[in-house]
């Protein structure tokens, strides 16, 4: 079996944090994306405190290391959403952010996760992500 770690120059670096963004492995190939936060290039936190907007920024890089991957939405198979002090009204906005993540395709597997905190305070919500393809079906 082969790795092969994913860091997109599109966003933030990260292994300086102890993690790739995404790894890529060989057989029918399976993708495991880091849980993705509302950090910007640049390591600025996109949103504040509105939580609907963090969520739409952890997913718009979620694409973005799908894609240096070679995947798509359409490939997840499983998401994980981490929301920090889960509280019912929070599942309109991240219900909403997902919606527009997904479009037409219909949505993977998705465990919902309230959590104490996350890695820095100012982040509200966490997205990762397993998606699969089969390289061969490309060829």
């Amino acid at each position: 079996m082969s790795k092969q770690t994913i860091n997109p120059q599109t966003l933030y670096a990260s292994t300086q944090y102890g993690f790739s963004h995404a790894v890529k492995s060989s057989r029918n190939t399976t993708i495991h994306c880091a849980g993705q936060v509302a950090w910007d290039k640049d390591y600025n936190v996109v949103g504040g405190n509105d939580i609907g907007a963090q969520a739409r920024q952890a997913l718009a890089n979620l694409k973005e290391v799908l894609a240096a991957a070679g995947a798509g939405i359409e490939d997840i198979v499983r998401l994980r959403t981490y929301v920090v002090n889960h509280q019912p009204e929070y599942l309109e906005p991240i219900g909403m952010a997902l919606g527009e993540f997904y479009g037409d395709v219909t949505p993977a597997a998705n465990t919902w996760i309230g959590v104490q905190a996350l890695a820095m305070p100012d982040f509200l919500v966490e997205i990762e992500a397993t998606a699969e393809i089969n390289e061969s079906a490309l060829l």
